[in-house]
């Protein structure tokens, strides 16, 4: 290098060295929005994996990235990002949907969040904030706090996720960095299709809620936009799909509330849109933490009424008396059985043997009455020759015949009426119980949705694009067992042609429930044909004959006992008849 080139190179050094130390540009300030603290995460080998570094507490530092964190337990894996603080996706680790895919409860695109609350005298979204991420474990559970914090004034986020379970625990607490007035939340979610029928999912998807202490729900089955408005005390709201929930708890119980549920028909993706707000009172955020939950997973009866008071009642049993023979006989029965078998079709076939032996006086008085009807079938059908088509006169002589022979017409329908809450509960039980979703037995590869054998080329109002075999093989038996019971059966005319066509309604009708209870409904035919044929064996005709001859002779003698309620008919009958023939009197006079 000679001597000039020194002097250039020099000259050159001196210039960029003015340049950087006077004319350099000023780093540009963080986008407004964005927050002064940082977090730092890495993703472990570990299942529940988070390692977080929080600020120290009143300082800025440089700007905080958005991260997301997942924790697994054995029961969920949850995703949650350090944008807002909140859950991202929570996946159901024991279910799948239908087609066999990861069940996901909650996922950014299906769902959105927000809490909304007064800071500095505006309105803002706490859930669109940055947050610093910090894990801890206490015991078994694991804490994840998420805090917002600058100039002495701080707010934090703690989520308590339990090793094992459903229920999430949830706090908010500040200091001086909300005003005094309350905070709401809201949750908008485009509800996934886990089972396989939409229709059926949308008939048992809605919003149900603790007010006041009672629980109630938006109607199930609508198809139109539903809203309700709510004050007073709220102590729990659950978004409640066929087998699962999302539910939000509080301690002390939210103020206000909006709820809304509506259908958009051409989008078979989702079940149903569900927009919920609830308004934490400014008291609570006052006086220290707000305690809340949430509850994502299982809509199963024998774990949720632990959640919450009343919680066990998104799982509906039906109205009373219905409710209390699922609560106290059928469900835990049920419950029990499946506690001991993992095959669900024989633990059915269990539960309707059970069930007939405990009905088998019911049944058993029943057949007694229609083998008496049968005895006296011929003199009943005389009377019906001799008189006509003089009503009046006919059912008087059936009544007299009645009170000669000892015979209560009505007997055999009591124990009929009687089974009829059982009958009901079934429709309550099978399509509520998680335990038979997709659980396969024979053909059916879900016991608690349709079975489809064959697939129709069209669809038939009510009845629908498929055939289930189980509801047509129950129609079948239930024909027989209507065409056997009608051969000693005094019932004639339109009676004798309904019973022939309720069961066919009955298939219609159960076409699309699950294939559980129409399994049940058969098995209980194939046991009451067995039945039947066991009481044949004790019940004679021959004898029942003598003893109602007997019967006439005491009370053609006057030694004879007329029963109460014949009594009553008797006197409902003479009451029916002196009306009738006022009434023809007043008409002839009227005439003249």
């Amino acid at each position: 290098m000679d001597r000039n080139q020194a002097i250039g190179l020099t000259l050159m050094a001196l210039v960029l060295l003015i340049y950087f130390i006077w004319f350099a540009p000023q780093p540009e300030p963080p986008p407004a929005g964005t927050d002064s603290l940082t977090v730092q995460a890495h993703t472990p080998a570990a299942n529940q994996n988070i390692t977080t570094t929080a600020p120290p507490a009143d300082t800025l530092e440089a700007v905080v990235k958005p991260e997301e964190f997942t924790v697994e337990t054995p029961d969920l894996k949850i995703t949650f990002s350090n944008r807002g603080g909140v859950i991202r996706s929570l996946e159901l680790k024991h279910y799948k949907t239908y087609h066999q895919a990861p069940l996901l409860l909650i996922d950014s695109i299906r769902h959105s969040f927000e809490m909304t609350a007064s800071v500095n005298g505006k309105l803002t979204d706490l859930y669109s904030l940055m947050y610093s991420a910090e894990k801890q474990q206490r015991g078994d559970t694991i804490l994840l706090t998420f805090t917002r914090q600058a100039e002495g004034k701080w707010l934090r986020f703690t989520y308590a996720i339990p090793p094992a379970g459903y229920e999430i625990g949830y706090t908010l607490d500040h200091r001086n960095f909300l005003d005094p007035e309350p905070v709401n939340l809201r949750w908008h979610g485009r509800l996934s299709l886990f089972e396989r029928d939409l229709t059926d999912s949308r008939n048992y998807t809605t919003v149900v809620y603790r007010h006041n202490g009672s629980v109630d729900e938006l109607p199930a089955r609508s198809t139109s936009a539903e809203q309700e408005t709510l004050t007073g005390n709220i102590n729990w709201i659950s978004v409640k799909q066929k087998f699962f929930l999302n539910a939000l708890i509080s301690e002390k119980g939210f103020s206000q509330a909006e709820l809304k549920t509506s259908v958009n028909d051409a989008d078979t993706s989702t079940v149903k849109l569900a927009d919920l707000s609830a308004q934490i009172p400014a008291d609570q955020l006052n006086s220290g933490q707000v305690k809340l939950s949430c509850y994502f997973g299982p809509n199963d009866y024998q774990t949720i009424g632990k959640v919450a008071p009343d919680f066990a009642k998104n799982v509906y049993l039906g109205w009373p008396p219905v409710y209390w023979i699922n609560k106290f006989v059928i469900f835990p029965v049920f419950h029990f059985l499946t506690k001991i078998l993992s095959n669900y079709g024989l633990i059915i076939i269990i539960l309707v043997i059970l069930l007939r032996i405990v009905l088998l006086p019911l049944s058993y008085r029943s057949y007694l009455s229609m083998a008496k009807m049968k005895v006296l079938k011929p003199e009943l059908d005389e009377i019906k020759e001799k008189y006509g088509s003089d009503m009046a006169k006919v059912q008087q002589e059936q009544l007299k015949l009645y009170q000669q022979a000892g015979v209560n017409p009505l007997s055999g329908c009591i124990p009929i009426l009687l089974q009829m809450p059982i009958l009901f509960a079934m429709f309550y039980l099978f399509p509520n119980s998680i335990e038979l979703r997709q659980q396969s037995f024979l053909w059916a590869d879900d016991l608690s949705t349709y079975d489809s054998v064959i697939n129709l080329p069209f669809t038939l109002p009510l009845y629908g694009s498929h055939v289930s075999l189980f509801t047509l093989l129950m129609t079948l038996s239930t024909l027989i067992i209507t065409w056997q019971n009608n051969q000693i059966s005094s019932v004639q005319g339109p009676m004798k042609s309904m019973s022939y066509i309720m069961p066919v309604v009955f298939m219609v009708v159960l076409n699309s429930f699950p294939a559980g209870l129409s399994f049940y409904y058969l098995m209980s035919n194939l046991v009451t044909f067995g039945q039947q044929a066991i009481i044949r064996r004790f019940v004679d005709e021959q004898k029942i004959k003598k003893i109602m001859d007997e019967h006439r002779k005491s009370m053609a003698m006057g030694t004879g006992k007329k029963s109460k309620f014949m009594a009553r008919l008797e006197e409902a009958m003479k009451a029916s008849e002196e009306a009738r023939r006022k009434a023809e009197e007043e008409r002839k006079r009227r005439k003249k």
